[in-house]
């Protein structure tokens, strides 16, 4: 077990370490060579040009500028100078509230971690009950730790205060933290930005109808949803052929000679043929291909969707709408808001509700009884990407929702696999010699002992996994690989060196579920061994920065849901501050502390009723739209644009890619208001 000069070292390497990701970091990306890979950002919205571009020979690749060199850091100033509202335009909320997370943690942690080193550190060091105990290995951290305080001794009162007084200082912060967001939230539902979400309900589950087709029964009125995932290959298909096509006119332009290419496979087998005739006469085919899988899916019942996109003249009305029932029959015509146009999945709009419910007991059922098996059996880094296919299955019809679902799959197998199951089954491997020596009322207290043993392999965890996924983020050296190698053998034309940059973006689904672990832990360890604290600390305050910067610099928003996950935040993180609590009261009671687990019951009981108290007073800003703040909306709009077109301004919105720009869509249709309703002619006989 390491003691704490051997934790000294360790962290003095991490120390180093950092310091040399960031002098590697400051070197590649002032690079002319790399600027695409750590600016993608300002790239893509055209603000930003390529160094290359200018200068000649050696400084068109390399930054010879030595004073550049010299305030390697200034980045880091540079992330926090932006205010949050610009932040906000640039990035967008999504982005914001998730920033936030990571300040969050400096504000639980940080105070948390002074009352322990002020209070419980002097109260641990002055037991002295270690030192006693003959042929018992420990180290200098477990002497800061709860397992140097003597049995049944009175000094575990003031632990038992203290947690009183970190689970009451948490829920301030978490209060204060939803609170802010849930009105970021509002003031961004109600900001004058025009949103297509704003005005469309999705509705799913649409019931068959005897004397009409679901086309027919749907149009009456609603925007119909196609099923064109097939001809979505064909269009990108063509997309490729079009960006080949581009690169040999264009190589025919700088040289005046006709550009040959083969046939075959990668155009380097086959007959020998003119590229630019060549790829006009495979576009043209697959144009013709794409039109007639256009009609076809068209004019196919069967790729008609049960579901559909409604969009309404006014936010109140689409309010109404999202907000009630439409049915008796509560299975049928369900209804809720329609996610962001970027924001909608649209393979999963295919699949039937019915299959929902079947797809998501199935999944349940494969992670409890296959998964934990697998994941003993593969890396870590994989899992992320099971859960996010697993998700898929289930049938969720937006991004984020898809994010969030995974994200809590993968939190918990972090939970359990990681934190569970380094305690338990650590203490079962290490401690089994000593088991089979001791008598059984012994057992409980070696067990419950363990918890402030296993600080120093957390500790450990926190300064290699933490420096390695904040490396790894701001250093991209597997984008600036892969940027390098398209460059240099698959870029084309400017459209492929765009693409080829990659900026990536947030990935909720991974990030938060790894900063809820570093919550646990600070929770957890806060009562029993402090001496964590700051190495979570640290993690927050490098990762705010380093997460600032990319969000300024190279992340690009998929999506945006106005903050839509922080309930899942808020309520994973109270589920840590659960588990902190009950660990405590477990661990005391080995302590033969009379009425310790009496003390500390009303803790985990006020905890379940801050959740409950504070699902019910900001939840409804995550899942509803106020009708009040809707037709405050509706009528500041037309006063300032009576004018407006809005069924010209919803037109494309909520159209399967492969069908925007098209004839068949150019009138979408808008439900009116109440007051002017109207009757529509149906082919029902009843």
């Amino acid at each position: 077990m390491a003691n704490l000069r051997e934790i000294s070292v360790s962290a003095a390497l991490n120390l180093l370490s950092a310091f040399a990701f960031l002098v590697a970091f400051a070197i590649l990306r002032l690079q002319p060579i790399n600027d695409r890979v750590y600016f993608p950002k300002w790239y893509r919205r055209r603000i930003r040009n390529s160094p290359r571009r200018s200068g000649v020979c050696l400084t068109r690749f390399v930054n010879l500028d030595w004073r550049t060199y010299i305030k390697f850091l200034n980045w880091m100033p540079a992330a926090l100078r932006m205010p949050e509202l610009e932040l906000i335009d640039h990035a967008g909320l999504d982005s914001v509230v998730y920033i936030r997370i990571y300040l969050l943690g400096l504000k639980v942690i940080g105070p948390l971690a002074v009352l322990a080193f002020l209070v419980l550190v002097p109260v641990n060091w002055t037991g002295e009950t270690l030192e006693g105990v003959k042929n018992l290995a420990y180290n200098d951290i477990d002497k800061l730790s709860i397992s140097n305080v003597p049995d049944g001794s009175k000094r575990f009162w003031v632990h038992i205060v203290m947690s009183y007084v970190f689970a009451l200082w948490t829920f301030y912060v978490l209060y204060v933290e939803y609170k802010e967001v849930a009105a970021m939230r509002l003031r961004y539902l109600a900001s004058e930005n025009r949103r297509p979400d704003q005005f469309t309900v999705l509705v799913r589950n649409v019931p068959p109808d005897p004397d009409e087709t679901v086309s027919e029964h749907i149009e009456h009125f609603f925007r119909v949803v196609y099923n064109a995932n097939k001809l979505a290959k064909l269009v990108q298909k063509k997309k490729s052929l079009q960006n080949w096509y581009t690169y040999y006119l264009n190589k025919y332009e700088r040289t005046s000679k006709r550009p040959t290419t083969r046939t075959g496979f990668g155009g380097v087998v086959g007959t020998k043929v003119d590229a630019i005739d060549y790829y006009s006469s495979e576009i043209q085919k697959l144009s013709e291909a794409e039109a007639l899988g256009r009609e076809k899916v068209l004019s196919d019942p069967k790729a008609i969707v049960r579901a559909a996109f409604v969009s309404f003249k006014s936010r109140w009305a689409a309010a109404v709408c999202a907000q009630t029932q439409l049915s008796h029959n509560p299975t049928i015509w369900l209804t809720e808001w329609a996610p962001e146009p970027r924001d909608v999945y649209w393979r999963n709009l295919a699949i039937p509700y019915f299959d929902l419910t079947i797809r998501r007991k199935s999944v349940r059922s494969f992670i409890q009884g296959f998964l934990p098996g697998i994941v003993l059996k593969i890396f870590l880094i994989l899992l992320p990407t099971i859960l996010m296919m697993m998700s898929k299955v289930e049938g969720f019809s937006s991004r984020s929702s898809l994010d969030r679902r995974s994200a809590g799959k993968y939190h918990l197998f972090l939970l359990v696999n990681v934190f569970l199951g380094s305690i338990i089954t650590g203490t079962a491997f290490q401690q089994l010699k000593t088991f089979l020596h001791q008598p059984p009322t012994e057992i409980p207290k070696t067990v419950g002992e363990s918890i402030p043993m296993k600080a120093t392999f957390f500790i450990t965890y926190t300064m290699v996994d933490g420096w390695a996924g904040i490396a790894a983020e701001i250093l991209r050296l597997v984008p600036l690989v892969i940027f390098h190698l398209k460059n240099m053998f698959l870029v084309k034309t400017e459209q492929d060196r765009e693409e080829a940059m990659d900026p990536g973006c947030l990935n909720f689904a991974t990030y938060e579920p790894k900063i809820q672990f570093y919550f646990l832990l600070g929770l957890v360890y806060s009562a029993v061994t402090p001496v964590l604290l700051p190495f979570v600390i640290i993690f927050f305050a490098f990762s705010y920065v380093v997460f600032r910067h990319q969000v300024i610099n190279v992340y690009d928003q998929r999506y945006e849901s106005g903050g839509s996950f922080w309930p899942d935040v808020h309520r994973r993180l109270l589920i840590g501050l659960l588990i902190s609590q009950f660990l405590l009261m477990g661990l005391l009671s080995t302590k033969n502390i009379e009425k310790s687990t009496i003390a500390l019951l009303p803790l985990p009981i006020l905890t379940i009723w801050f959740h409950v108290y504070c699902k019910g007073r900001f939840q409804s800003a995550f899942v509803r739209f106020s009708l009040q703040d809707a037709m405050t909306k509706d009528t500041l709009e037309r006063a300032t644009e009576p004018n407006l077109n809005l069924r010209a301004y919803l037109k494309d919105a909520y159209v399967h890619p492969v069908f925007k720009g098209r004839s068949h869509f150019d009138s979408p249709l808008l439900v009116p208001d109440e007051e002017n309703n109207t009757l529509v002619l149906t082919r029902r006989s009843s």
